[in-house]
C-alpha cells in the first residue's frame, strides 16, 4: 500500500513545492504597493527564488538516492517554515532577497520525485512517471491564481502565513506515508560525477531542458507583472492568465512522457523547439493581446511536451547515475528560468521593449532545434557503427580506388592483420596466388555491371596459412550513380570443406 501511494504522495508534495517557490513573484503586484522597487529590483526579487532552486536540484537528486525521498522531503518541508515566515514579515527589498533566496528549496524537490519514482516502475512506463510526477508543476498556477484573490481579501502578508499550515501538514503527510524500504544507492557523488560529466548527452539534456522548463519558469514569474505594466489588466486578470499558461503546459508534461515512451523521443523534441522558434519570433513582434495569447500558449504547449519527453531520455541514457544526472539537468533548467527575466528587464531599460529579448529565445530555440537533429544522426551512426563492430562477419570498406579505408575487429581476427596494418592499402595484400588474373577480371565486370559478387575465395592470412572465405562485395553509389566505395563482408569455411 505504501509503495502504491508515492506516485500520488510524491507528485503532491511537488505541488507544494512548487506553491511556496512562486509566491513572490505571484504577490509581487500587492508586495510593491508596500515595499517601492525599481524595476530592475522587481526582476531580482522574482528571479533569486530561482538560483537556490535550481542549485540544489543537484544534492537533492543525490540525496534522494542516498536517503529516500521520505526523508528529503519532509526535511525540506521543515526548512521551508522558515524562509516563508520571514517573508510574511517582510517590509525591505533585502528582506525579499533573503527570503526569496531560501524559497528556493522549494522548487529543487523537483530533482526527488525523477530520481525516487523510476524505482517503482517498468522502463517502459518512465516517461509517463515522471510526467505525471511533472504536473506538480501545477502548484505554480495554483498560487499564481488563488494568492492575489486570497491576498485581495486578507492582505498579502497573511496570505503568506497560510503557507505555513501546508508545509505542516505536508511535512506529517511524509513522516507517516513516505516509503521507509524505498531502495537506496549510496555511490560517493563525486564519482557519479567524473562517470558523467564527460558524456556530451548529459549537456545537451541540459541545454534542452534548460530552453523548456526556463521557458516556462520564465513566463510563470513574469507574466502577472507584465500583463499589468505592459497591457494594463487588471492583478486578478493577469493572475488567471498566467495560471491558464501553466494549467496548459503543466497538462502537457505528461502527454509528452507518454509519447515519448511510444514514439521517438528526439522526432518529438523536434518538433517541440520548431514550435517554440515560431513563439517566439511571433512575441518578438510585439504583437496584440490575441497574437499574444497564441504565442504564450504555444510556448506553453512546447515548454510542457518537452520538459516531459526530456525526463523520458535521462533515465534512457543513465540509469546508474539518474540521480546526480537529473539534478543537473533540473537545475539547469532552473537556472532557464533566471536569467530571461534579467534579461528582459535590461533589454527594456534600455530599449523601452521586449522584442530583442524574445527574438534571442527564438535563436536559442532553433540552435537547440539544429542539436537535436545532430544528435539523432549522431545515434544512427553509432548503432551503424555498433553493428560494424559487432558483427561476426570480417568487414572492409574501400574507396571507390579500391583502398581499403576502414575495417572491423572481425576483419583482424580471421585474417590476423591489425587495422593499422591494412588502412591504405589495397585488399590484394591478402591474395594467396591461388585464383589466376582472369578471375578477378570477371568478378569486377560484374561488379560494374550489377553492383554485386558473391562467391568463394582462398586468401591468406598474415601468419601465411590459406584459408577459404565466402566473400560478397557490394558498391555504394551516391545520388548521382557514381560508385562513391564498396563494401566487403567474408567469413571462413575453410571447415566446411
Amino acid at each position: 500500500m505504501i509503495r502504491k501511494m508515492q506516485l500520488p504522495l510524491q507528485t503532491v508534495n511537488l505541488t507544494l513545492g512548487f506553491m511556496v517557490w512562486v509566491i513572490i513573484s505571484a504577490l509581487i503586484p500587492f508586495i510593491k504597493e508596500d515595499i517601492a522597487l525599481s524595476a530592475s529590483q522587481l526582476a531580482i526579487v522574482t528571479a533569486v527564488p530561482v538560483v537556490l532552486g535550481s542549485i540544489l536540484r543537484i544534492p537533492l537528486g543525490y540525496y534522494a538516492n542516498v536517503f529516500g525521498a521520505r526523508i528529503v522531503f519532509l526535511v525540506s518541508f521543515i526548512l521551508l517554515l522558515f524562509p516563508v515566515f520571514y517573508i510574511s514579515k517582510a517590509s525591505s527589498f533585502a528582506d525579499l532577497i533573503i527570503g526569496g533566496l531560501f524559497l528556493g528549496i522549494g522548487g529543487a524537490v523537483f530533482s526527488v520525485g525523477v530520481t525516487s519514482l523510476p524505482k517503482y516502475f517498468p522502463k517502459e512506463r518512465h516517461g509517463l512517471i515522471n510526467g505525471i510526477y511533472g504536473m506538480g508543476n501545477m502548484g505554480t498556477a495554483i498560487t499564481t491564481f488563488t494568492a492575489p484573490v486570497i491576498a485581495t481579501q486578507v492582505g498579502w502578508s497573511f496570505t503568506v502565513k497560510l503557507y505555513l499550515v501546508l508545509l505542516a501538514i505536508f511535512a506529517v503527510l511524509n513522516l507517516f506515508f513516505g516509503d521507509r524500504q524505498e531502495v537506496k544507492v549510496r555511490t560517493p557523488i563525486m564519482e557519479e560525477i567524473k562517470a558523467i560529466y564527460k558524456n556530451d548527452k548529459l549537456w545537451l539534456f541540459s541545454l534542452f531542458y534548460f530552453i523548456t522548463f526556463g521557458s516556462f519558469v520564465a513566463f510563470t514569474v513574469y507574466l502577472p507583472n507584465f500583463l499589468v505594466s505592459h497591457f494594463e489588466l487588471d492583478k486578478v486578470d493577469a493572475g488567471m492568465r498566467t495560471a491558464g499558461f501553466i494549467a496548459l503546459a503543466t497538462f502537457m508534461r505528461p502527454l509528452g512522457g507518454w509519447l515519448g515512451d511510444r514514439f521517438k523521443p528526439l522526432f518529438l523534441l523536434m518538433g517541440v523547439f520548431s514550435g517554440l522558434t515560431a513563439a517566439a519570433i511571433l512575441l518578438a513582434f510585439s504583437p496584440s493581446i490575441g497574437l499574444y495569447t497564441i504565442g504564450c500558449l504555444t510556448i506553453a504547449i512546447c515548454a510542457g511536451l518537452g520538459n516531459g519527453v526530456i525526463f523520458k531520455l535521462v533515465p534512457q541514457y543513465f540509469s546508474k547515475q539518474a540521480g546526480t544526472v537529473n539534478g543537473i539537468v533540473s537545475m539547469m533548467g532552473g537556472l532557464g528560468g533566471f536569467f530571461p527575466p534579467l534579461m528582459l528587464s535590461i533589454i527594456y531599460s534600455i530599449t523601452g521593449q521586449y522584442s530583442i529579448g524574445f527574438m534571442a529565445l527564438s535563436q536559442v530555440a532553433l540552435a537547440s532545434l539544429i542539436l537535436v537533429i545532430w544528435l539523432y544522426y549522431q545515434e544512427r551512426l553509432k548503432v551503424s557503427d555498433e553493428v560494424f563492430r559487432s558483427t561476426g562477419q570480417g568487414i572492409l570498406v574501400t574507396d571507390a580506388k579500391g583502398v581499403i579505408k576502414a575495417v572491423n575487429p572481425a576483419f583482424t581476427k580471421l585474417t590476423g592483420y591489425e587495422e593499422k596494418e591494412v588502412i591504405d592499402h589495397k585488399p590484394s595484400i591478402l591474395k594467396s596466388g591461388k585464383q589466376p588474373k582472369a578471375f578477378y577480371d570477371q568478378m569486377w565486370d560484374i561488379i560494374r555491371q550489377t553492383g554485386q559478387w558473391q562467391g568463394e575465395i582462398v586468401n591468406r592470412r598474415k601468419s601465411g596459412q590459406e584459408y577459404r572465405e565466402l566473400l560478397t562485395i557490394n558498391a555504394v553509389k551516391d545520388q548521382t550513380g557514381e560508385v562513391v566505395r564498396y563494401v566487403g563482408s567474408f567469413s571462413d569455411i575453410t571447415s566446411h570443406n
